[in-house]
């Protein structure tokens, strides 16, 4: 006679080998659809939703910051100081507090005051975060957005549902989904501020919030009765992420019908874009499934939606739309070049009835391959002045008040190596000039006629003349340099417009190419120049006279902005003035500026991107409590590429 014992081992042994057997018929179907067997998703977890979502424009100053991830965290990981931290302007870390909400899997980040206005932040789940068995984030997930310049004070309400207001035959195993119409507090989407009645009044159940997909889910504790009507209300207990919340200005209730049977149907991929075997997919594209029935929206996530690059995953987003059942892998930075990928959304994924993701309609994993992006348009040949943040021929000018004008980078300084008409110190420091504390970093250097040699200083000047000349037009001015076929930017050349304005191409908004004004370029509001995908993107702005920025007040106050996105990089972004460069006062510039003669920086107007005077004639360089950071420099902000 078997024991209890001997027969449970006997179950566990073919609970094991059925499973073995289901992942080899699994496996031969996948074959017999022409598709790979399927893959192994990451054993650790991810960020799979955040919000903002990524480079998101126009987000309300008092909007709180979440995180979401693919499952459980310990808790204590994520409410560790400098785990979830936020950044502003120079960097400078946000004030605020740190919660994690179990059911939903969520991070909130609540800033102690509004955020700046019309400024960029920085997110950051540092790797610090790990489940409860430890396994902790592969690398740190880092994001941005960029605010508006008011808060977010209209109430929340529901977008859809799921089932419809008056639906009839609703599967009694069905889940109950409501949106909204934007991101919600997690810690607010529980079941005391949701409920369901039927025939024998409240129905027990479990509230779930999916943040990427602004969904909440109502799982009830059994099937429902068949061929009854069941009410759902959302109390106005539930509230945005606005600080304080906004809740709905009022209940929002629906109702439906059962059917008499249970959903037994297994949903499937029903399309992909980009489809399998896909050729010359652009780098910046977002992978997409559709679903042939409506799906857990916790369950699309980037645990059960994954993207690989050979072995390796793609950091990226999932987000579900509920209403048209297409789930969405948006990757956080752009695919490489002539590169084969393989999605998977694996079978953990599941139906609105707990019926998991099966193959069928088209190959699932898929795989597609990106396209070979074109080389740069142009090479600048900076050669020796690359690490070069600051040249000037004619001596600088530097207001000493605080904060102190700070340049992440070396500088050059010939033939005129004055700083505030005092000589520098020819030790590779501003001297005196540099104030309190220093306007360069700790290994960056002032090089000079006689530091550290006779030669260097020379050398550099030489490069910079010459790059100078390689993006000046071949009529000039000042000289005839290398660089035609410019577009040519119409008259009056005042570029930029406020945000939120439709983007005019060739005012407002720049795609890659030469840009050309036989006058001078004045800008007056934000210009967006859009690499298109391409992280080679060039963009070069001739100016045969002045170049300007207008001035304007701090943050949260508007001001003059470059704006980077799909791809482009302030380091291959270049400006050449035909005379003098001016940035007033706060703007935040991108990208390097080639001046034939001075550059004045107003107070608090930073740069991505190198500034070079007198690349032609003398140039003097004029500082007041500013920033000026060469792209990629160790002590540059993490978006100054």
């Amino acid at each position: 006679m078997r024991t209890g014992k001997s027969n449970s081992k006997m179950f566990s042994a073919m609970m094991l080998f059925m499973a073995l057997l289901l992942v080899v018929v699994t496996a031969g179907c996948d074959r017999d659809h022409g598709a790979a067997a399927p893959l192994i998703p990451p054993a650790q977890p991810t960020v799979t939703s955040v919000t903002p979502a990524n480079a998101t424009p126009g987000v309300a100053v008092n909007r709180r910051v979440t995180a979401t991830f693919s499952e459980p965290m310990s808790g204590a990981t994520i409410t560790i100081p400098g785990t979830f931290t936020v950044t502003g302007p120079f960097v400078n870390p946000v004030t605020g507090t740190v919660t994690y909400d179990e059911p939903s899997m969520t991070a909130t980040f609540t800033p102690a005051i509004d955020l700046l206005n019309n400024t960029t932040y920085t997110a950051t789940i540092a790797t610090v975060a790990a489940n409860p068995a430890g396994a902790a984030l592969a690398s740190p997930f880092v994001w941005s957005f960029s605010t508006a310049a008011t808060p977010d004070t209209t109430a929340p309400n529901v977008s859809f549902t799921a089932p419809a207001n008056l639906d009839t035959d609703v599967a009694i195993n069905r889940k109950i989904v409501a949106t909204f119409n934007e991101a919600m507090d997690p810690a607010t989407i529980v079941a005391a501020n949701v409920a369901v009645a039927g025939p024998s009044g409240s129905v027990s159940g479990s509230v779930t919030y999916a943040a990427g997909s602004f969904a909440m889910t109502f799982t009830p504790a059994s099937i429902l009765a068949n061929g009854s009507t069941y009410t759902t209300t959302i109390t106005t207990g539930v509230t945005d992420l606005a600080v304080p919340g906004n809740p709905m200005l009022a209940a929002y209730a629906w109702s439906f019908r059962t059917a008499a049977l249970p959903d037994t149907l297994a949903p499937q991929v029903s399309s992909t874009d980009p489809v399998n075997l896909a050729v010359g997919v652009p780098t910046n594209k977002k992978v997409i499934a559709s679903f042939t029935k409506p799906m857990d929206p916790l369950t699309i996530s980037t645990a059960n939606f994954t993207l690989m690059d050979g072995l390796t995953p793609v950091t990226g987003t999932v987000a579900y739309d509920v209403p048209s059942n297409i789930a969405t892998f948006s990757p956080l930075s752009l695919l490489t070049p002539s590169t084969t990928y393989t999605a998977l959304i694996s079978s953990a994924a599941k139906d609105l009835a707990g019926n998991a993701l099966v193959s069928g309609l088209v190959p699932n994993p898929w795989t597609f391959t990106t396209a070979a992006l074109p080389g740069p348009i142009i090479v600048v040949p900076l050669g020796l002045a690359s690490p070069f943040g600051i040249a000037a021929t004619a001596g600088i000018t530097n207001t000493p008040t605080v904060p102190i004008t700070h340049i992440n980078g070396n500088v050059v300084l010939n033939p005129n190596q004055t700083c505030n008409a005092v000589t520098v110190d020819n030790a590779g420091g501003f001297g005196l000039c540099g104030g309190a504390p220093p306007t360069n970093n700790v290994g960056d250097t002032v090089i000079t006629q006689l530091y550290p040699d006779t030669t260097t200083a020379d050398a550099v000047k030489a490069a910079l003349m010459s790059a100078f000349l390689f993006i000046t037009p071949p009529a000039g001015p000042p000289a005839a340099g290398g660089l035609g076929g410019g577009t040519p930017i119409a008259a009056p050349t005042t570029l930029g417009d406020i945000t939120g304005n439709p983007l005019v191409l060739g005012d407002n908004w720049f795609t890659p190419g030469v840009y050309t004004s036989i006058t001078s370029i004045l800008i007056t509001g934000d210009i967006t120049l859009d690499g298109q995908g391409d992280p080679n993107a060039v963009f070069v702005f001739q100016s045969a006279s002045s170049l300007d920025t207008a001035a304007g007040a701090p943050s949260p106050g508007a001001h003059t902005r470059i704006l980077l996105t799909n791809g482009t990089k302030a380091s291959n972004v270049w400006w050449q003035v035909g005379t003098s460069a001016t940035l007033g006062l706060y703007s935040e510039f991108q990208g390097n500026i080639l001046a034939s003669a001075s550059i004045t920086m107003g107070t608090g107007a930073t740069s991505c991107g190198r500034l070079f005077a007198g690349g032609f004639t003398a140039g003097a360089f004029v500082f007041d409590s500013n920033v000026v950071s060469v792209p990629g420099h160790a002590n540059a902000p993490v978006s100054c590429q």
